[in-house]
């Protein structure tokens, strides 16, 4: 088995080693930028066979992330399973090997950084707690970044292509520092997913009378609950919300179309055109007619069509 064991070579594997030169021109030897900065960055897919050993460890932290499958790994702290979803930072100068199972051999994402300021970063997060597995929920920003890190870094080594790269790192980073956070953006993320969902389905059932009970049952909200996480973030009720969005298309229908108030008020779920007529007012300030009239005046004297302007009053 042991001849089969390789570090690198998978299909599909995206790996790039920055030149030392390069560093020391544009990073190692620059203050400020030296502060973080990558050194090899790659990403190995359904890694089989895939091993590494270095007795002396690194000189870089090392950041692996486990997009699927999992592996195996060693360090003078003992023998560890990384999962995918999970992600471990091995610090410099220590040995380490790793290895991808050879059951389900895991899908890679990793990073080998250094800095001047690693230190003083692990005397603030204490970084040796992530040498153990660190469960991290899925978050595609952090695919995005390293995307938008390897992209620059593939387009040369240039200044400029390093300095980007090495200031979206400063973001990647802080997903795994800080995998709480990440949970809690998550949160709010999907609680606003949900919150547009249900504007979209207010649009597309406008010719309904829906209640709060009914919009939050459908979106798995207590009513209470659901009422006031819409107000928070549309400043309405969702019902106030919700007349505003027919009383906008109902100005829509008056004003290119020949429907009467009767039809309009039928399109958006009113039966009665009075009680249409007096919620219309509400909203805008005029009746339904006088809406329709002073729209058709104002298309009329736009077009210059005059002399109808005397019938249209």
């Amino acid at each position: 088995m042991e001849e089969n064991r390789r570090k690198d070579g998978f299909v599909g594997e995206k790996q790039i080693n920055i030149p030392t030169g390069a560093l020391n021109t544009h990073i190692v030897n620059v203050p400020f930028k030296n502060a973080l900065y990558i050194t090899h960055i790659g990403y190995f897919p359904n890694a089989n066979f895939h091993y590494r050993k270095r007795e002396q460890g690194c000189e870089d932290y090392i950041l692996i992330y486990c997009l699927d499958g999992r592996g195996h790994y060693e360090t003078p702290k003992g023998s560890f399973t990384l999962e995918y979803n999970q992600f471990i930072l091995l610090p410099p100068d220590q040995f380490h090997s790793y290895w991808a199972d050879l059951e389900n051999p895991w899908t890679i994402c990793w990073v080998h950084l250094n800095g001047s300021m690693l230190n003083e970063m692990n005397g603030n997060f204490k970084l040796e707690q992530f040498e153990s597995p660190t469960a991290l929920p899925y978050n595609n920003q952090i695919l995005e970044l390293w995307n938008e890190m390897y992209s620059s870094l593939s387009e040369g080594y240039t200044e400029e292509n390093l300095v980007y790269a090495n200031l979206c790192l400063y973001r990647f980073v802080s997903f795994f520092l800080f995998p709480s956070r990440v949970s809690k953006l998550q949160v709010e993320h999907k609680r606003e997913d949900q919150l547009e969902k249900s504007i979209s389905f207010m649009k597309a059932n406008i010719h309904k009378r829906l209640t709060v009970d009914e919009l939050a049952k459908e979106f798995n909200y207590s009513p209470s609950h659901y009422a006031t996480l819409f107000k928070q973030k549309e400043g309405l009720s969702p019902i106030d919300y919700f007349i505003r969005i027919k009383i906008r298309y109902a100005c829509q229908l008056l004003s290119n179309g020949n429907l009467i108030v009767k039809e309009v008020a039928e399109k958006i779920g009113y039966d009665d055109p009075y009680y249409f007529s007096r919620i219309f007012k509400k909203v805008t300030g005029k009746s339904p007619q006088e809406y329709k009239i002073i729209n058709l005046k104002n298309s009329l004297a736009f077009s210059g069509r005059t002399e109808e302007l005397a019938t249209a009053i």
